[in-house]
């Protein structure tokens, strides 16, 4: 559920018109809507009251960092699932206790796991050796304990998109799940390290919870077997991963089903139990609001061209992905069409042959489903702005990121010295 619903024919934000917004905002602009994230939190909760006390949720920040929707969802009671120094200074900005951050990804630098131990963050998953001998140095020279779990690899296909999918032996995420228990026997020891627990997420965007179930009763055989060898093991990071609906359709496990399988697989295991959710929160809590340039003559299909491009939501050009276009006021007649937008590449394309809303020069259009991996992941090449983002809390909205101008950006470069002003022509 989500609340972009019509209002006298004009799509809504919760109680704001969109074409307010586009008026006083500006296009293209991403829109939340503050009442999805919390419906969307709690639901995901919901979902887990099978599993006890016993249960951590972080909310991955990489599927929307705004710091405005990670204050939305610390009111939640959410912490957060951090992969960069940046968004751990996001999550701490968004009032998010360090206690409550996990700090995972394959390439934490020195200097981040450094800042990790000062800031006293609440876990670091381990995704090689090395790394944990490296944060128990460094815990150890200041006198604390990092605590840590160690991410495996079960080699479970999470049946999902290839550049999306992290279960799979060949990808670049975690330690072979065979390879765990003599790298916990070499770790557990060290001065500074509290390795307590496993860690495991095989991809994003799952569709089919028996993927999801394969690898955790992997990751409970492999608890069993590092309790036999002795080791105390507290915690196990399940991940994220639950896919959103992106079209009518979509066929998709909820939260509750989820939960339930959860609660069935992990029986017995007795640890706090911990888990990501990222897209599964967002997805549906944002548009993409956009201004139709031109509708194009094409030889099969005519093109829209809106003023949202690439590089305002990548996901279409990087993963040809579905992302539902709607007008804001819809005349009742639809037309098939492609839609692009206008950065010079033919990949600027956010669906061919698909039937729409008729639309005309000057309408509004929004494209759904884009409050995850939207605006996080926007750039300005062409030299075009960065794109705005504003959250709508019942009848009145903020701006939270500011577009960014180009001109704004062109202010911060510099041409050295050495290099002499262009001459005029003529």
């Amino acid at each position: 559920m989500n609340h972009f619903d019509y209002r006298d024919g004009a799509l809504h934000c919760e109680d704001v018109p969109l074409a307010r917004i586009a008026e006083e905002v500006g296009t293209p602009v991403y829109v939340y809507s503050t009442a999805t994230f919390r419906r969307h939190a709690q639901v995901f909760r919901d979902g887990l009251k099978a599993l006890g006390a016993r249960v951590h949720l972080a909310y991955a920040i990489k599927a929307n960092p705004n710091v405005a929707v990670l204050r939305v969802l610390a009111d939640e009671g959410y912490g957060a699932d951090v992969v960069s120094g940046g968004e751990m200074a996001r999550a701490l900005a968004a009032g998010i206790p360090a206690r409550d951050i996990v700090f995972s990804g394959v390439g934490k630098t020195r200097a981040e796991l450094a800042r990790g131990v000062d800031e006293g963050i609440g876990q670091f998953n381990l995704e090689l050796e090395e790394e944990g001998a490296v944060l128990a140095q460094i815990a150890h020279a200041r006198g604390k304990r990092a605590r840590a779990t160690l991410r495996v690899n079960p080699d479970v296909d999470a049946g999902t998109h290839a550049k999306i999918s992290t279960g799979r032996a060949e990808n670049k995420f975690g330690v072979p799940i065979d390879q765990a228990p003599a790298m916990f026997d070499r770790l557990a020891p060290l001065d500074g390290l509290d390795l307590t627990g496993v860690a495991c997420h095989i991809g994003s965007q799952l569709a089919d919870l028996s993927r999801l179930e394969e690898a955790y009763r992997r990751v409970g055989r492999l608890v069993e077997e590092l309790r036999g060898a002795g080791h105390t093991i507290t915690r196990v990071d399940l991940g994220g991963g639950l896919g959103v609906p992106y079209k009518q359709g979509d066929a998709l496990p909820s939260p509750a089903e989820y939960g339930a399988m959860v609660a069935r697989v992990t029986e017995g295991w007795d640890v706090d139990l911990m888990f990501e959710p990222g897209r599964v929160i967002a997805g549906n809590a944002g548009v993409l609001l956009t201004e139709v340039v031109w509708v194009k003559p094409g030889v099969t299909n005519p093109y829209v061209i809106v003023d949202a491009a690439m590089n305002d939501l990548a996901r279409p050009a990087l993963y040809d992905a579905w992302h539902d276009f709607a007008a804001v006021r819809p005349n009742g007649e639809r037309i098939t069409a492609n839609i692009a937008g206008p950065v010079c590449e033919s990949g600027d394309t956010f669906a061919m042959g698909r039937e729409i809303d008729r639309v005309a020069s000057g309408d509004l259009a929004v494209f759904r489903t884009a409050g995850a991996y939207g605006a996080t992941m926007a750039s300005t090449y062409n030299s075009r702005d960065l794109v705005p983002e504003v959250l709508v809390d019942g009848d009145r909205y903020a701006v939270v990121a500011d577009r960014i101008a180009a001109e704004t950006i062109l202010a911060a470069e510099r041409v050295p010295e050495w290099l002499t002003p262009a001459k005029a022509a003529g």
